[in-house]
């Protein structure tokens, strides 16, 4: 069992009978009343996030999440199939109520790792950077960029995601799959 204290960032824990991941925690203690801890946790099958203070009386059971590693192959129509990683003939799809938003970062034979509660997929986990070619960037336009500006460009797996002026159809950057933003430019396009 868990006690409030145990509620740290990262923890996945049963509340109301699903599992919970603990994405923000905060210690209060304010005065002549009991300490609280103030959490934001997230709702592992449905992804709602919410706020909610815990008492040091409440106790919580321990979520027993399996993570596997599988390899995703190919999407078609919200329906995303992967399969095991040592067993290639193990083949199962997913749809989009469990991939969720991730979809826009999936690329064929990448290596990813689903989440299990009781023998069920909840959950699909990307590499936290992942690197993509830049399929479609338009050209950056002279002007006022004092403050460093920015372009919408087309990755190779169709998602759109804001970057600096000076990146290039062709070129190949790295992005964050959970903020889904920008982080470097790996390769920059060879002309020919």
């Amino acid at each position: 069992m868990l006690t409030y204290n145990d509620l740290r960032e990262r923890v996945i824990f049963l509340y109301e009978g699903e599992p919970y991941e603990v994405m923000e925690f905060a210690f209060l203690r304010m005065q002549q009343r009991k300490p609280v801890a103030k959490t934001r946790i997230k709702n592992l099958i449905n992804g709602k996030i919410i706020e909610r203070n815990f008492h040091q009386n409440e106790t919580f059971e321990e979520a027993d999440i399996e993570k596997k590693e599988v390899k995703f192959l190919y999407g078609h129509r919200g329906e995303y199939w992967f399969s095991e990683l040592n067993n290639p003939a193990v083949r199962f799809k997913l749809g989009d109520d469990i991939v969720g938003t991730k979809a826009q970062f999936l690329k064929a034979n990448t290596p990813v790792a689903v989440r299990l509660w009781n023998e069920k997929i909840i959950a699909v986990e990307l590499p936290i950077k992942m690197e993509f070619l830049v399929k479609d960037a338009p050209p950056a336009i002279r002007g006022n960029t004092a403050q460093g500006g920015t372009k919408a460009v087309t990755l190779e797996t169709g998602a759109v995601i804001q970057v600096p002026l000076f990146v290039n159809t062709g070129d190949i950057v790295r992005v964050n799959t959970t903020t889904g933003e920008y982080v470097e430019r790996v390769e920059k396009a060879t002309r020919s």
